[in-house]
Parts: structure tokens; sequence; C-alpha cells
């Protein structure tokens, strides 16, 4: 198909084919399961590793979890950088600038980690 139209008829047939397979789906899904599903005693009980659930079903977590996995996500994507910088930085054309730009890349996540570190975000306590 071709022309101005052509694009949206090949939008529309697309959006019908992905409707009809939708339907299809859910229609052989209805043909083919049983007409009674099987529904035995603890099925819908809460599974943990094996055992006996314990305690209430709401917990609360701790912060300092979230702020380790954040400082980790913070540094992972540093070493995503680091390493691409460092396969181009011998080529010519990256010099000083390329140097200047990365130290205040690292300056700037040396000085969260600093300020994280006098909050004493980054202490870990037993409890």
């Amino acid at each position: 198909m071709t022309g101005y139209l052509g694009s949206y008829a090949t939008l529309g047939l697309l959006l019908l084919a992905s409707v009809l397979v939708f339907v299809g789906a859910f229609g052989a899904n209805r043909l083919l399961r049983p007409a009674r599903p099987a529904d035995p005693p603890g099925k819908r009980a809460t599974y943990e590793c094996g055992l006996d659930p314990v305690g209430e079903d709401w917990a609360q977590m701790q912060i300092r979890y979230y702020v380790y996995a954040y400082l980790y996500v913070i540094f992972a994507v540093e070493a995503v950088f680091l390493f691409p910088w460092a396969v181009v930085f011998d080529r010519p054309g990256f010099g000083v600038a390329t140097v200047v730009e990365m130290a205040i890349f690292v300056a700037v996540l040396a000085l969260g980690i600093l300020y994280a570190w006098r909050k004493n975000i980054l202490r870990w306590t037993g409890s």
C-alpha cells in the first residue's frame, strides 16, 4: 500500500490483527479449560518457601536497604560511563578537555558519597 492513506491502512490492519489474536487466545482458553476447575484446600494460601507463613501480612522495610541499592545504582552508572571514556581517551582530539569533564563527573559523585558518609547514612546498624 502506497500513498498518504496507505500507511494508515497498514496500521489499521495491524491493529485489527492484534485484536483478533487477543480475542482468539481468550476464546481458546475459554473453550479448552475444564468446566469446573479444581480448587483443593490450601490452594489460595500464601506460599512462603514451603513453610507456613508466620506473623502479619504486612512488614515494614528499613530505608537503609533502599539507600544501599540507590548508592549501588549510582556507582554502577559511573562505571558504565567510565569504561567508554577510557576506550576513547587515547584517540586524537581527546585531550585535557576530556580529562576535565571526567574529573568533574567523578568529583560530583565523590561529593555525594562524602555527603552520605558525613551524615552517617553509610553506617550499618545491627537492628
